[in-house]
């Protein structure tokens, strides 16, 4: 097992401390949001700053995903803001109506992971808010309703740092696939985007990137090899 772990970490490609997505523009743009978020959250509750929670777990998790791989199906501002408010929404839920922190957290991860899903919202951390709030409101904590409002105010201020920090150091944020500059040859058009979900279809597995993506990468590394098999004059 140890052997396999090593091996697929060693798969791993190095990133860079600056450049276009290197570690550290993507460490600094985190912890700026948190910041941000915890201090704007702080100024719009006001009254109420000492008895609702400033700052939620579960953002960390996404702030490493806005910030550290911006292009994540899992990171879009959709996929962050949807999948956290509506898991947090089912989190409450059942834990006011169920009131037993296990089972209730149990019937939130299950129904938080399906409603993402069927929304087009998938979010991992959407998975820890669920969580947290069921726990929180079958606790002895009590969370109720109010609760959400902190929660929308980190994850609206967060993305809204994302939205201007990703498109103030070069990455647009949502995404956008980077088309090939030249067009298709012949050659390269041989297949669609159809044929690569039917590939992923068969493999029967969900990859974190965009079918756009992968076919704007396959076209780039067409280029790129006959580029280098040119001969040299």
């Amino acid at each position: 097992m140890l052997k396999f772990l090593i091996s697929r970490s060693a798969t791993l490609l190095p990133q860079a401390a600056i450049g276009h997505l290197g570690w550290l523009r993507g460490a600094i743009g985190a912890g700026l949001a948190i910041l941000i978020s915890g201090l704007v959250t702080f100024l719009l509750l006001g009254a109420n700053s000492g008895a609702l929670p400033m700052l939620v777990a579960p953002l960390g998790a996404s702030a490493v995903l806005v910030f550290a791989v911006p292009a994540s199906p899992l990171a879009q501002p959709w996929s962050v803001i949807g999948g956290n408010l509506l898991s947090a929404a089912i989190g409450l839920a059942f834990g006011l109506a169920i009131g037993q922190p296990v089972l209730a957290a149990g019937l939130a991860i299950a129904t938080a992971v399906a409603v993402m899903s069927m929304a087009r919202c998938l979010h991992p951390p959407g998975g820890a808010c669920a969580l947290l709030c069921a726990l929180g409101a079958a606790g002895p904590d009590a969370w109720n309703w109010s609760y959400l409002i902190p929660i929308a105010l980190n994850v609206l201020a967060l993305s809204a740092s994302g939205w201007l920090y990703n498109n103030l150091t070069g990455h647009p944020w949502p995404h956008h696939v980077l088309l090939p500059t030249a067009p298709p040859t012949p050659t390269e058009q041989a297949y669609t985007p159809e044929d690569l979900e039917a590939v992923l279809a068969d493999w029967n597995e969900v990859l974190d990137v965009d079918i756009e993506d992968l076919n704007a990468i396959y076209q780039a590394l067409q280029r790129r090899v006959r580029k280098r098999s040119r001969p040299q004059s």
